[in-house]
């Protein structure tokens, strides 16, 4: 491979810029041809990181006997490959699309091999040249973070940027979002969003960029197809729907749950199906879907950020559990089964509920729903004045919580909110209980 090396190739290999391309064998046989990568932080000790013509990264552990030649660069084209032709750029309704980092709003950068955000309208249509096939898409940054590091005011910032995008002439509204906590962000914006004249669509990858089964591209691509065409009046989110490339799922924003942790289909509406589905581009909705109104849409805040999602676990000390509630106008249990936590606990609820702290109840349960009159420990936590909160997920009974303790300045007031439907989020059938 070039000429006879004779010293050991490491020093010259691990000093090799980002970017260079080279052939490498790698002292036991095996001949690997890629693009020098940043090194990970979990590799040991002579390895190269490679980004293969595949797209994937591979660790490279340099033997003694290895060999390597530089190759030449690949033309410009070929590192950036250029976006698919669109037809046009037709015009009518826009829709805008919200970014706010995470996975789905990152590319691969050819340059160096690694990851990092896509950046301004031009780009990200570049990126995702299939946006405008179906009419003009308008780019909106608005974060550029992990979803872990959003917080609650980051959720008033969306709604409002939603409410002057739909005021603006949008036809609907995508937002793109890391998946971890999408869930949250998608429950608190159905209760801070009202009279919606079109869909709002949050939209998130499982899979990176530099892999080549990225759901990035499909997704979005989808999603905002739902934005533009869907008879919406409500917050939503559109995922995978299961293992094919062609089966999307459309899940009420209040009611959607990360199930996996990287499978590209990880989100489930809980206890009930999707609101609807595409299916190799065929959009249908079920008769749950809420459909648009006249608008014009509202944000419908303040939050007030002065509560408390507290899980319960065996062994969960009641004394930290009441330092941990400390300060707080509401605290939602995560119970276990049908709304419980242990007996122990009852002292510091009471003392919470005493003061005026609202103090709600879901189940950890991913069916079903919190009732308190199947067994005693529930008619006790009902007496010591929790409110149950029926079928809503943790996340979405935390979020509603943030919205009612905005709007009620009185725990009666908040707890009438809570148990009031407002967005989809009880089951028809169901009838929240319990209250002071």
């Amino acid at each position: 491979m070039g000429e006879e090396q004779t010293t050991d190739p490491w020093p010259e290999l691990s000093a090799l810029p980002m970017g260079r391309r080279v052939e490498l064998e790698d002292g036991s046989g095996r001949t690997y041809v890629g693009t020098v990568v940043p090194h990970h932080d979990f590799s040991g000790a002579r390895v190269l990181q490679l980004k293969l013509a595949s797209g994937y990264n591979v660790g490279v552990r340099v033997g003694p006997g290895a060999k390597f030649r530089i190759l030449p660069d690949l033309p410009r084209e070929s590192r950036n490959p250029p976006p698919a032709v669109r037809t046009g750029s037709p015009g009518g309704p826009a829709v805008a699309l919200l970014t706010t980092g995470g996975t789905i709003a990152s590319r691969v950068d050819y340059e160096t091999g690694g990851v990092r955000p896509v950046q301004g309208e031009a780009e990200i249509l570049e990126f995702y040249p299939e946006l405008g096939k179906g009419g003009p898409v308008r780019i909106v940054p608005v974060f550029d973070r992990l979803s872990e590091d959003l917080h609650p005011e980051d959720w008033v910032t969306l709604a409002e940027q939603v409410v002057r995008a739909f005021r603006d002439g949008a036809v609907g509204v995508v937002i793109a979002h890391g998946t971890d906590t999408l869930g949250f962000t998608a429950a608190a914006l159905s209760f801070l969003l009202t009279d919606l004249p079109g869909p709002v669509v949050l939209v998130g990858a499982q899979r990176s960029p530099d892999r080549p089964s990225s759901d990035g591209p499909s997704n979005l691509q989808v999603a905002v197809q739902v934005a533009r065409e869907a008879r919406l009046g409500e917050v939503v989110v559109v995922m995978h729907g299961g293992s094919s490339d062609r089966a999307f799922a459309i899940h009420r924003g209040n009611w959607v749950r990360k199930m996996h942790s990287s499978r590209r289909d990880a989100f489930s509406s809980r206890n009930g199906p999707p609101l609807g589905s595409v299916t190799d581009g065929r959009l249908e909705l079920g008769p749950l879907a809420r459909p648009p109104f006249p608008g014009p849409a509202r944000f419908d805040g303040p939050i007030d950020t002065r509560a408390v999602l507290l899980w319960f676990y065996p062994g969960l000390n009641p004394d930290r559990a009441g330092l941990l509630t400390t300060g707080a106008r509401g605290v939602v249990l995560a119970g276990t089964g049908l709304g419980h936590v242990a007996s122990d606990h009852l002292p510091w609820i009471r003392q919470a509920t005493s003061a005026g702290t609202v103090v709600a109840m879901t189940t950890q349960c991913l069916g079903g729903r919190a009732d308190p009159y199947v067994y005693a420990t529930g008619r006790e936590l009902l007496r010591a004045g929790v409110t149950y909160l029926d079928d809503l997920l943790p996340e979405t009974a935390y979020t509603k919580m943030l919205w009612a303790l905005g709007h009620a300045s009185t725990a009666n007031g908040v707890v009438e909110l809570l148990r009031t439907p407002r967005a989809g989020e009880f089951i028809e059938r169901h009838r929240p209980v319990g209250g002071l």
